[in-house]
């Protein structure tokens, strides 16, 4: 169990842009429909998992911007060419321009340090806080949700707590709460993603 895995629930029959596939790593070039591609970008995942919870990751460990990069790039090197790296260009989602993901990591971090280490927050809430500032960071061109969900799984490990349930077993229900929770999120109200991460 991951905790993170679910993704869109975009129709599997849908082509791929030009675009997008024009992305992908050589392995995958032939891949032209979306459920292909969540077919394998769930395997690169799932190997993902193994190296981050091979080993007990220590606070300051995850809490640094180039844990965050490699973490991504664990998660879809195999199958993007951009896995692990800023994207380079703007985008709707999120509230950082590209040249301010670096700035903007680095302020997420050092403020998760601190809340960890003052207990401003329940060990809980500096998780689903971190999660949700690195949602609105945006920082790669694509996979930002399931990054985040996987960093507030490895916050809550690294404290000695399960990682969160994230609504799993929800399907496209799931997502629907997601995205209020998310957005109630960014008007300060935490209330909803702190029960939405925490419901298996």
């Amino acid at each position: 169990m991951t905790g993170f895995l679910w993704e869109s629930g975009e129709d599997g029959a849908t082509p791929l842009s030009p675009e997008g596939a024009a992305d992908l790593t050589p392995q995958y070039r032939h891949i032209t429909l979306r459920r292909e591609l969540d077919v394998v970008e769930a395997a690169n995942i799932a190997r993902a998992a193994v190296w981050a919870y091979d080993s007990q990751r220590a606070l300051p460990t995850l809490l640094e911007p180039r844990f965050v990069c490699a973490l991504h790039k664990h998660m879809f090197g195999d199958v993007w060419t951009w896995a692990g790296i800023y994207r380079k260009h703007d985008v709707h989602i999120g509230n950082s321009r590209y040249y301010e993901i670096p700035m903007a990591l680095r302020q997420l971090t050092d403020d998760a340090t601190y809340w960890f280490a003052q207990g401003t927050y329940s060990d809980d809430e500096a998780a689903v806080r971190f999660h949700h500032r690195l949602v609105l960071i945006h920082p790669f061109p694509n996979g930002n949700g399931r990054l985040s969900r996987f960093m507030g799984n490895l916050l809550a490990v690294a404290r000695g707590h399960d990682i969160f349930g994230w609504s799993d077993s929800l399907g496209d229900q799931a997502r629907s709460l997601y995205m209020d929770a998310l957005h109630a999120a960014d008007r300060h109200e935490l209330e909803a993603l702190l029960d939405f991460a925490r419901t298996p």
